[in-house]
């Protein structure tokens, strides 16, 4: 059977999931982290339970996919390399050069570094891992699919910004979002447990982890979502700022006297958001953790994550003209219940009400009560599933 290996390749890590297609069975799945450090290590989950953890040190991304794959036939995954027969790559920023996946190219791959101005943090990494599978893969069909695509229908007043249009027209200045593979999932989802044709619904996606963002879906179709240009702007994040008056940022580079914009930008990606108000960790479970302590600065912090949440879920109500279904997914939107029990008793004024059992139970599905006006979901997301259906449905175009 076919083989399809679904990649995100990030700043110091791998992220993996092997696939048999169309089957759709996950064959293995893992990572290769802390590359270029000395504490670099491998974690593979395959067959029946099995897993394989190593440290081995990890120089730079094209070691650390040289062992992904010779761990692959090492462990049986795979006999050959010939099996695998297609690469699907998360690339976050494909701005306005990309609304779909395609299949990647030299000319392909040019405009996605072009567009690293857009993901700083993302896409060079992405794209390093683009040029090392189709180094030594060079028969597969190599897909980049792209977190912004899903974004592309945002109607013009929700992703112009109020600034010079000229910005616009000269250097694409303009709300890209990202999460978008993410959201799509969940809301493809919903739309199962509702019974409904996704295009009839309203819903909100909460796409909740290190990274967070959330998304109007309106008439099957991205309506308006929290981040901008970059993946920096909206919610408070693990270590992203979130939304920030820029007046505030030019301020604090004069009082600070730092002179360098790289270094401010830094600040506000690294040592911002949870990290930057509590001063424990930019993990969620660290932060309610210390505010269980009594760590008022994690108190604050939580409150002001939850805070960012309820008010992008009333704007976006507001916007669509309602709401049918609010969506909590990944890492502390599908693992924290205490998050998702908190946002919700904030929205209790509008009949609101969650399922407490289900909800602590960490169901799939439908977790508010049967008479709640607007039905709230916890679904796991699964972008690398929807990665591999993309390499598919362009690997059997291309083979026409």
């Amino acid at each position: 059977m076919a083989k399809t290996l679904v990649i995100n390749s990030g700043s110091s890590t791998v992220k993996f999931k092997l696939y048999e297609m169309p089957a759709e069975k996950c064959l293995a799945r893992g990572i290769l982290e802390c590359i270029g450090l000395p504490n670099s290590r491998v974690k593979i989950k395959y067959g029946q339970q099995q897993e394989f953890k190593a440290e081995k040190p990890f120089p730079d991304h094209a070691a650390a996919i040289h062992e992904l794959l010779h761990l692959l036939k090492k462990l049986a995954i795979i006999t050959d390399y010939h099996e695998i027969t297609g690469v699907g790559h998360r690339v976050v920023a494909g701005g306005e050069e990309f609304n779909k996946s395609v299949i990647i190219n030299e000319d392909v791959m040019q405009k996605i570094d072009k567009l690293s101005a857009i993901a700083p943090l993302h896409n060079p990494n992405n794209l390093i891992g683009i040029r090392e599978f189709k180094r030594i893969l060079p028969n597969a069909v190599a897909v980049a699919v792209f977190d912004t695509a899903f974004h592309q229908t945002l109607p013009e007043e929700n992703y112009i910004y109020s600034v010079p249009f000229e910005w616009y027209e000269k250097y694409g200045a303009r709300r890209y979002g990202a999460h978008g593979t993410s959201h799509h999932y969940v809301a493809q989802k919903a739309a199962e447990y509702f019974d409904k044709p996704l295009a009839q619904l309203k819903l909100i996606t909460c796409h909740l982890g290190a990274g967070a963002s959330m998304c109007a879906i309106k008439d099957g179709k991205s309506f308006d979502t929290s981040m901008g240009f970059t993946p920096l702007t909206g919610l408070t994040m693990a270590s992203r700022a979130g939304d920030v008056d820029v007046s505030l940022i030019d301020y604090v580079m004069k009082q600070e006297k730092i002179t360098d914009p790289d270094e401010m930008t830094a600040i506000l990606n690294k040592k911002s958001g949870l990290l930057g108000i509590s001063g424990v960790s930019p993990d969620m479970r660290d932060v309610l953790q210390a505010e269980k302590q009594d760590n008022q600065r994690a108190h604050l912090a939580v409150k002001i994550f939850i805070r960012n949440i309820v008010r992008y879920l009333g704007q976006y109500t507001f916007e669509m003209g309602g709401l049918d279904g609010i969506v909590f997914t990944a890492g502390i939107g599908e693992n924290s219940d205490e998050i998702r029990q908190r946002v919700c008793e904030r929205l209790h004024f509008a009949g609101i009400k969650l399922d407490e059992q289900a909800n602590l139970q960490n169901k799939e599905g439908i977790i508010s009560m049967p008479d709640s006006p607007v039905k709230v979901l916890r679904i796991a997301t699964n972008e690398e599933l929807m990665i591999a259906r993309e390499v598919e449905k362009l690997k059997a175009k291309s083979e026409h």
